[in-house]
């Protein structure tokens, strides 16, 4: 069975595509499943769309929901469509974004850390200048907010857990593997899954998040795992979707999950 937790479309500002695009990309890539995770609207500004190019205005969420749920009617039958959506985390503002989440039926939140101490981790002058005890401090810092994110209680899926990697290749290399063990073990503890986002290769580091090596920790101390290629353009649904199964297989998984109505779906691998 094949199934697909994270793609986005033209709202957010920053991929190409309608919804409809997308759910026809994952019939033609043989899923089963697609689940629609657009951006949600920054929340805790007051701004009704602060930055246009990377989510969608306050004003849009609901005909979001809407336009998913009329689709996911629309395909009964071919497909199965799942209302989903990508949140930041902002400890700040999360019980902001609590309460504005809470008024939508989505079957499943992906909770993902973009911004560390208010810069994004995909900015690679972020690095410039530090010291390699500042490395590692930021790097440290990145892994207490996905804690924080998994303790929240807000989201099923914890969204690329080393993408601060991803016009970074030397993140990988900063050493702080305490601290991205004690996120597994809290993963773990929160029933959180985490999602093999394969949208990497987009990116300078070419690779998956999170890495194979972390993903080895990750089945060690029983973190469980679902698919999702991040997609911002048609072509990229299921991307790849085998070859992680092949990995997950290799590294000892037995099944990966999917979330319908906030509620765990387990599919063997």
């Amino acid at each position: 069975m094949k199934f697909d937790m994270h793609t986005h479309h033209f709202r957010c500002g920053h991929a190409d595509g309608t919804i409809r695009d997308y759910i026809e990309a994952g019939i033609d890539a043989g899923l089963q499943v697609i689940g629609i995770s657009d951006h949600t609207p920054y929340f805790g500004i007051p701004e009704e769309q602060p930055f246009p190019g990377i989510a969608m205005a306050k004003s849009e969420i609901t005909g979001y929901v809407d336009e998913v749920l009329r689709l996911k009617k629309e395909y009964e039958g071919k497909i199965k469509v799942l209302l989903g959506i990508e949140s930041d985390f902002f400890p700040e503002v999360a019980e902001v974004y609590r309460k504005a989440l809470a008024a939508y039926p989505f079957d499943y939140i992906i909770g993902s850390v973009h911004q560390v101490n208010g810069v994004s981790i995909f900015n690679k002058n972020r690095w410039n200048k530090l010291s390699p005890a500042q490395k590692v401090a930021d790097k440290e810092a990145y892994f207490d907010l996905i804690r924080q994110s998994a303790r929240s209680g807000m989201f099923q899926i914890i969204g690329h857990m080393d993408a601060m990697k991803g016009n970074y290749p030397a993140f990988s290399e900063i050493i702080a593997d305490e601290a991205i063990e004690e996120t597994l073990k809290v993963i773990a503890e929160c029933g959180v899954a985490i999602e093999i986002n394969t949208s990497g290769k987009t990116k300078l580091c070419g690779g998956w998040y999170p890495s194979n090596a972390i993903l080895e920790v990750a089945h060690f101390h029983g973190v469980q795992v679902t698919f999702g290629s991040d997609a911002h353009t048609p072509s990229r649904v299921g991307d790849e979707f085998e070859e992680v199964s092949r990995v997950l297989k290799e590294i000892g998984y037995t099944e990966w999950v999917y979330f319908e109505q906030k509620q765990k779906v387990a599919v063997p691998l």
